[in-house]
């Protein structure tokens, strides 16, 4: 039984900690097309 809380355990944790990290990464490349499109289309600076 304790061995069935602990896997239960670990997929929510894996669950919690992994979505919000695969969002992340993949808003990375999101952001910086975004900031390549704003500074070619706008001549905005790349920082703001």
């Amino acid at each position: 039984m304790a061995n069935l809380f602990s896997i239960l355990f670990i997929i929510l944790v894996a669950i919690v900690g992994g979505i919000p990290t695969i969002v992340i990464t993949g808003y990375i490349p999101v952001m910086i097309a975004q900031k390549i499109y704003r500074k070619v289309k706008y001549g905005y600076s790349l920082y703001r």
